[in-house]
């Protein structure tokens, strides 16, 4: 991945906000030397004082990759200290769940930390970038935690792309997984099909025509391609009824013009079902009006 102006490659701290503010006359500001005092060093924080953030992106933490992590903390410890906030009577993490969660497998009663304040935003940015420089979300957790960022912060979707790193492309993309079935979603999560085929399936706006396709991808090991294939066949004959629509339209306009060419008013023929419709004369006076019905009344007497 190619870093951006917030590269991923340039470690968690440079993406860290340190807030510190100069004046006009490059004198430290107020603001600066609170913040100042908010850069903490690392400490040990007792674990069982710590709780998960619940603005974290990351829902699946993979069992066996835990306890191999638990493993390598019980012969080298924690190497990269988590990044705590400092609640009423617990510390929130920032960033470091998985740290966390597997230095309670390996049993450790302390783990190391930085506390650090954040507003509710960074501390959802945090975490997302964290998460996407270790390539731990899923693309369903990665599509919702950028939603969040758009919805409940008011972001652009450039302002997302800029702070993850990322091509405003790929944040609308990602957001489009959104639109599948939930069922679709799972199998997303749980790598039954892949963002290549998930993409594809987005096309197709019935859901349950999406779920039978997922399920037909999983079941025949379908590729990315021979899926883009299958639904591309699916919608044709949407296409083809549309385009049957287009002639029947260009055949009521013919018969619209030989109508109008017996009685001398303009007439729409109006189709609401394949078999059912109308047909609308327009008269503009009531001399015109009554020389229409007079001309019904020559037809029908005709007829006998």
């Amino acid at each position: 991945m190619v870093a951006g102006s917030r590269g991923l490659g340039k470690g968690l701290d440079s993406m860290i906000p340190q807030k510190v503010m100069q004046t006009k006359d490059n004198k430290t500001d107020v603001r600066a030397k609170k913040n100042e005092d908010n850069v903490s060093r690392e400490t040990l924080i007792n674990i069982n004082q710590i709780e998960p953030n619940k603005s974290q992106p990351r829902r699946n933490f993979n069992e066996d990759t835990l306890h191999e992590l638990a493993d390598s903390i019980k012969l080298y410890g924690i190497i990269q200290p988590l990044i705590l906030q400092k609640r009423d009577k617990y510390y929130e993490i920032i960033a470091g769940e998985r740290r966390w969660r597997a230095a309670k497998v390996a049993g450790l009663k302390e783990v190391p930390a930085i506390v650090k304040d954040y507003s509710s935003q960074e501390i959802v940015e945090i975490a997302l970038i964290e998460n996407i420089q270790r390539e731990d979300l899923n693309p369903i957790e990665e599509a919702i935690a950028f939603q969040k960022l758009i919805n409940e912060y008011k972001l652009k979707q450039d302002e997302v792309a800029e702070r993850v790193s990322k091509s405003r492309t790929a944040i609308a993309n990602s957001m489009r997984l959104l639109k599948l079935d939930q069922r679709v979603q799972q199998m997303l999560i749980d790598d039954m099909i892949s963002s290549g085929h998930a993409r594809a399936l987005i096309t197709l706006e019935d859901g349950e025509i999406q779920y039978q396709i997922a399920t037909k991808i999983f079941d025949e090991k379908l590729s990315v391609r021979e899926t883009e294939k299958l639904v591309k066949k699916l919608l044709e004959p949407v296409k083809e009824e549309q385009d049957k629509g287009k002639d029947l339209s260009f055949i009521y306009h013919d018969i619209e013009e030989k109508i109008k060419e017996i009685i001398g008013s303009k007439v729409q023929v109006k189709q609401k079902t394949e078999d059912k419709g109308k047909i609308e004369i327009e008269y503009y006076s009531k001399d015109e009006f009554e020389r229409i019905i007079e001309l019904f009344q020559t037809i029908k007497k005709n007829q006998r």
